[in-house]
């Protein structure tokens, strides 16, 4: 599951400027989605790109076509002004309910349902038989309506959680171990909106196994052409990628984040190996070095196991001369991998960060281990030797 954030901006908010400070620092955070009245949608879409979600309240007509003069939105919500907000009184047949009439016409594609009571969690389950995206808001912060939500519609719509404050959504994604899809925060502190972006961040991120193998080769193989991928991010000194010729097995590499007497570090830089070899990606799939390009996502993950994406800025590539690395696992299985014959080059034995210039049969340098085979990336179940 993708999390996302969404950020309240409508008119409940305050007048214009005070919505636009909130949605401007919600874009400069990185948020998924802004949730505004009809008419806001045009002034959003000129303040910067991000999906935009409008409130349907009074003239239902608007959706679709008759919809230019106002901008047309990424997602139409009901339930605003409505029997979904507790501003006109809930039916007790839902069937015949407005909201859900609205919700049902071509167009409409979200319901915004406040948590007054259990017979809203009801109304609020209804409206996810039709909604891609079902808003609940609890009048007062309570786990229970979550929690039951989850249970009862977490897989027929994106549930997105009403909140206040990054810890609150940081229980909304736990909640449940499943966990709300996304979280509606209402708040002007940016420092929260930047909070709770940071937490969508962390609860994607893969946490990865990593282990230790024991070198059994390291050689030189002549030269190759060899690929330095830059990306758009300053790496940490513990951070790097996982680089190999076989994908059933990676070598951890660092990014060049150390100074050395030779050249000035390039924080932003791994070096990673020759064109051939496989460089993981933020899906668990693989890509080839030579096929990385600007624009291009890869995955970044430190000695710890914990992952995050970084964006490809460039990938030089020039013929340098190689090593031959090669490791044996605790299994007894052997993967290798070429890298560059330079010191600035290093990997992570069990005494910390070693350039590979002075690797030695015996050493234990961090691998990441999986099973199977790769066709065009994808890992499949089929008997493929790599050697």
């Amino acid at each position: 599951m993708t999390r996302s954030v969404w950020i309240k901006a409508d008119d409940e908010v305050g007048d214009w400027e005070t919505r636009k400070r909130r949605i401007t620092a919600g874009l400069e955070a990185g948020v998924d989605w802004i949730l505004v009245d009809e008419w806001d949608v045009d002034r959003v879409r000129e303040l910067g790109e991000v999906n935009v979600a409008a409130f349907v309240t009074d003239d239902v007509d608007v959706i679709g076509d008759e919809a230019e003069d106002l901008g047309h939105a990424d997602r139409y919500i009901v339930g605003k002004d409505g029997e979904g907000d507790g501003t006109i009184e809930l039916p007790s047949d839902f069937a015949g309910s407005a909201d859900l009439s609205t919700l049902r016409r071509n167009g409409a594609n979200g319901a915004y349902v406040r948590i007054f009571g259990p017979e809203y969690e009801e109304f609020a389950s209804a409206a996810a038989k039709d909604a891609d995206h079902t808003i609940v808001v609890g009048e007062d912060w309570q786990i229970i309506p979550l929690e039951n939500l989850i249970a009862r519609i977490g897989t027929q719509t994106d549930l997105i959680a009403g909140v206040t404050t990054a810890e609150e959504a940081e229980t909304a994604y736990e909640t449940l171990e499943l966990g709300a899809s996304g979280v509606l925060l209402d708040t002007d502190d940016p420092d929260e909106i930047r909070k709770t972006v940071a937490i969508r961040d962390d609860v994607d991120r893969e946490e990865m196994d990593l282990e230790y193998a024991e070198v059994t080769t390291i050689e030189p193989a002549g030269s190759a052409d060899r690929v330095c991928v830059d990306t758009g991010s300053l790496f940490d000194h513990d951070e790097g990628m996982l680089i190999g010729s076989m994908s059933r097995g990676l070598f951890f590499v660092h990014a060049e984040t150390a100074d050395s007497p030779y050249v000035a570090s390039r924080p932003f830089r791994v070096n990673a190996g020759a064109v051939h070899a496989y460089a993981r990606l933020p899906d668990g799939s693989t890509t080839y070095l030579s096929e990385l390009g600007s624009g291009d996502e890869v995955q970044v993950v430190d000695t710890d196991g914990h992952t995050r994406d970084a964006v490809v800025g460039r990938a030089k590539i020039e013929r340098r001369p190689m090593f031959r690395l090669q490791a044996e696992t605790d299994e007894g299985d052997r993967i290798e991998t070429l890298i560059q014959n330079a010191e600035t080059i290093k990997v992570q034995a069990k005494s910390g960060r070693k350039a590979v210039t002075d690797l030695e049969a015996g050493d234990d340098v961090l691998v990441y281990t999986q099973p199977g085979g790769r066709h065009f990336g994808e890992s499949i179940d089929e008997r493929i030797i790599e050697k």
